[in-house]
């Protein structure tokens, strides 16, 4: 055996072995909160370790108690997904809005300090959110946006803005020139040309972009807490997944169903657009 079929043949194992492991400690754990989330508490009591649900022991009075109302008596994360989904929905949108110009501009532009700027963007990373929590909650608070899901919203676009516009640059750029010149001769202004050429091309990166704002939004903690806690009816899902992860009368299987619950949308989400997501992130690392 030559040394170039050794390797081939040891680098074709090892992907498989890596791909394995890779799989079995993301799928494994969410197969057991799965199924513990199916399971009744006494059951989970005498087999705390057991990986399979019986028919016998099969139950969705779980999903039901953290779906239901509170005032059913349940933990009413009906509405928190209902308030997660319009903050998260909201903040995609508002951030595509102010990236896609911005990601133009870096991209197309030429202006003094442009390299630079581009880099900038990133910089905002290096300060943890800790820092800018009660800075951002003192001046929402004086605008009257406080304990409301549209403050949370804007938040949380200043958090993601930077990163998207970072996103959607790296893919911008791979966009020939010569594009935007045949819209030119054929009379679109810049705005139509953005519009009517560059935005459908943008589409996975746009898709891309979104999706991952949308999982920030989504799963975000610090800011919801400090912005929402004063106000149970307008908690997202991830403060009442904490709740019920500190409350001492709520099952751990209750609990489970809540994390899957939190879990499921953006897993869907991901499936939904997987070919448009692979598409965009392989696409905007083809140039930095």
């Amino acid at each position: 055996m030559t040394r170039a079929q050794f390797e081939e043949r040891f680098f074709g194992i090892a992907r498989w072995v890596v791909i394995a492991f890779l799989a079995a400690i993301t799928l494994v754990p969410f197969y057991y909160m799965a199924m513990l989330s199916l399971k009744p508490i006494d059951a989970l009591l005498v087999d705390p370790g057991s990986l399979w649900v019986s028919a016998k022991e099969f139950t969705l009075s779980t999903y039901r108690d953290v779906l239901k109302s509170t005032d059913d008596g349940g933990q009413g994360f009906l509405r928190l997904m209902l308030n997660s989904a319009l903050v998260s929905i909201g903040t995609v949108v508002l951030t595509l809005a102010a990236a896609v110009p911005g990601a133009y501009a870096i991209s197309r532009l030429r202006f003094f300090g442009g390299r630079q700027v581009s880099a900038l963007f990133l910089a905002v990373y290096l300060f943890p959110a800790t820092l800018l929590a009660v800075p951002l909650f003192v001046m929402f608070a004086k605008m009257g946006l406080s304990s409301n899901l549209v403050g949370l919203a804007i938040v949380y676009v200043a958090q993601t803005v930077p990163v998207s516009i970072y996103m959607l640059k790296n893919y911008l750029v791979t966009i020939p020139a010569s594009i935007e010149e045949a819209a030119a001769l054929d009379g679109c202004s810049r705005l139509q040309t953005v519009r009517k050429v560059i935005l459908p091309l943008a589409l996975p990166s746009l898709m891309a972009t979104g999706l991952y704002v949308f999982m920030i939004a989504w799963n975000e903690f610090l800011f919801a807490l400090l912005f929402l806690a004063a106000d149970p009816d307008k908690w997202t899902v991830s403060l009442g997944l904490a709740q019920l992860a500190n409350g001492i009368e709520v099952s751990k299987t209750v609990l489970m169903a809540g994390s899957v619950i939190l879990t499921i949308p953006v897993v869907l989400l991901f499936f939904a657009a997987e070919k448009l997501l692979t598409e965009g992130l392989t696409s905007g690392a083809d140039k930095g």
